[in-house]
């Protein structure tokens, strides 16, 4: 297994020239750049809306997600979401 981009330390951001916001017209959350948009299944959304809304640590951002999914075992699940997401260029650290 390779080694991940991102721990429990790093405070993942979105990449320059990305916009995360709801999207009524398409019913989801979607992120937005200047060549498009990519719409957000609904874990990659709630992901995506607290690293867009608050600097923090992913450590930090596993514990609200944890939280708000009735203390979901989901870790594993985030960090494979922002390994995808850095390998796409959505994300940096």
């Amino acid at each position: 297994m390779s080694e991940r981009v991102f721990n429990d330390d790093t405070v993942p951001m979105l990449a320059q020239g990305y916009r995360f916001q709801w999207e009524p017209a398409q019913n989801c959350n979607v992120l937005l750049y200047p060549e498009g948009m990519i719409k957000l299944n609904g874990g990659a959304g709630e992901i995506l809306k607290l690293i867009s809304e608050k600097q923090q640590t992913v450590a930090e951002h596993i514990t609200e997600l944890k939280a708000a999914f009735n203390g979901a075992d989901l870790a594993d699940d985030v960090y494979r979401f922002l390994d995808e997401a850095y390998d796409h260029d959505w994300l940096r650290k």
